[in-house]
């Protein structure tokens, strides 16, 4: 006995709009998936640029300290590019900087 299409399906405007429905899901250029994709990507990047906008205020900051505090300069000098003062000496331990004859306090 074979089985009847139900009389929903048989219509063209059904036939159509699922058709339809399967491109613009599965096969158009512009998917539900890759658009998906395109708005993870786009919360990515506004994290990542809510962030590179922190770095930025806080070297902003750094970089005014540094130009408005002489002791914040030779500070930076001294931790960053290692440099010292002609009478001593600089010991590396571990990554940081111990002028001689203060030691590890």
């Amino acid at each position: 006995m074979p089985r009847k299409i139900p009389e929903l399906l048989r219509n063209k405007y059904v036939i159509a709009t699922l058709a339809f429905l399967v491109w613009i899901t599965f096969f158009d250029r512009n998917d539900l998936i890759t658009q998906a994709g395109y708005v993870h990507q786009l919360h990515t990047l506004r994290d990542q640029k809510t962030f590179l906008r922190q770095q930025v205020q806080r070297t902003d900051s750094d970089l005014y300290e540094l130009k408005s505090d002489p002791a914040m300069l030779e500070k930076f000098a001294r931790e960053k590019y290692l440099m010292k003062k002609s009478n001593e000496d600089v010991y590396l331990i571990n990554g940081k900087m111990i002028p001689e004859g203060k030691g590890s306090e």
